[in-house]
């Protein structure tokens, strides 16, 4: 039963901790004492060894005993000393009104903007195009498709468009953004149908990057769209609305 519960909840805890917010700075963590760490990863490794499930960091938090552990794709999980309880989701620091967990993830996630592959993106100029942002995107999502409808309201940015359909949610999704892809002009493809659900005629399918660019969505350890990555190299899960979502931005350039 425990090998079920890590392996159906550690793909959600992302989502979950950080949609519709704003990462804010995280403290430098605290690496564990070494026998503490060793003990800990043989023995999660160990636990779910046929889930392949790595432990990648150990550190030290605020609550004597309590161990944050990094484990594969960036999530964190926390745990006693000898790894025989494990804890799933937020920690808390109630007085300075600040989540640890999400601090922590926001620093786990970041990412190289320049060394993205912008060519493998969709890309739109508004204006002078001067603000940028990425965004990891589900033509099928709906969150995704209330981030686009808060761009039309932005001026003077660029927005470079990853797709990435996620199967388990959209089974039409793939398809979709083959598709548009493959449009002759696919920018316009793009935001018409997340901005104004108009779905372009039916073309032939292209050579695309659908399927590298979702995996590297998963590889920088997105499990939700929309998965937004500012050119600092902060990263936001989830949708903010305006006049929130321009102050962000510029706040991330």
């Amino acid at each position: 039963m425990k090998k079920k519960l890590i392996y159906m909840m550690l793909p959600f805890m992302l989502p979950l901790a950080a949609c519709g917010q704003t990462p804010s700075a995280a403290e430098k963590s605290e690496p564990a004492p070494q026998n503490a760490a060793s003990e800990i990863k043989t023995n999660l490794e160990k636990a779910y060894a046929s889930q392949k499930l790595k432990v990648q960091s150990v550190n030290n938090t605020p609550i004597n005993g309590l161990y944050e552990v990094v484990v594969s794709g960036n999530q964190i999980i926390y745990t006693d000393g000898k790894a025989k309880y494990i804890l799933q989701g937020s920690l808390l620091d109630v007085e300075a009104r600040r989540d640890l967990t999400e601090e922590r993830m926001a620093a786990l996630h970041t990412v190289d903007f320049v060394s993205l592959p912008l060519d493998k993106a969709i890309k739109e100029v508004r204006g002078n195009g001067k603000l940028k942002v990425a965004v990891f995107s589900d033509p099928d999502c709906p969150f995704c498709k209330r981030l686009e409808r808060e761009f039309t309201k932005m001026n003077d940015i660029t927005i470079y468009s990853f797709m990435m359909p996620l199967a388990s949610l959209h089974p039409d999704a793939a398809r979709k953004a083959e598709q548009i892809w493959c449009q002759p002009n696919r920018t316009a493809a793009w935001t018409a149908w997340m901005r104004e659900g108009k779905m372009p005629p039916q073309v032939k399918v292209c050579d695309n990057p659908v399927e590298e660019t979702t995996s590297l969505g998963e590889q920088l350890g997105f499990h939700g769209t929309p998965a937004i990555v500012f050119p600092n190299g902060k990263t936001q899960s989830g949708y903010s609305p305006m006049p929130q979502l321009e102050q962000i931005i510029k706040q991330n350039q």
